[in-house]
């Protein structure tokens, strides 16, 4: 049990020695493969249809499409970066088959 526990201690501190900023599972940048958007320093995880692989990728521009928030963690069509609104007609099938998509407004900007 001794022996079980040392090389255990060992191994962690390996592990620990040298530590990558980039991650292997999460912190990946963009065009590394993904399964959720969590993994992704974007925080969106995009694939182009429902064969492809899916990939991390920037979030979308204003005026560009765009998706709202799913729970799959994967889109087609990546939401909208910090401080714009996707501006999409939400639909129970849409919400089932990840296909709401809409267009990245800055509502501060329509207010005015």
């Amino acid at each position: 049990m001794e022996k079980v526990l040392v090389l255990l201690l060992i191994a962690l501190a390996v592990a620990y020695a040298v530590p990558d900023p980039r991650g292997i599972i999460i912190n990946l940048d963009d065009g590394e493969l993904c399964l959720n958007s969590a993994q992704c320093n974007s925080k969106c995880c995009h694939r182009e249809d429902g064969l492809s692989l899916a990939r991390c990728a920037a979030k979308a521009r204003e005026n560009s499409e765009c998706s709202a928030f799913t729970l799959y963690g994967v889109y087609y069509k990546c939401p909208c970066e910090r401080g714009l609104t996707c501006d999409v007609d939400k639909t129970i099938v849409g919400s089932i088959t990840n296909t709401n998509f809409g267009v990245c407004l800055d509502l501060g900007r329509a207010a005015e």
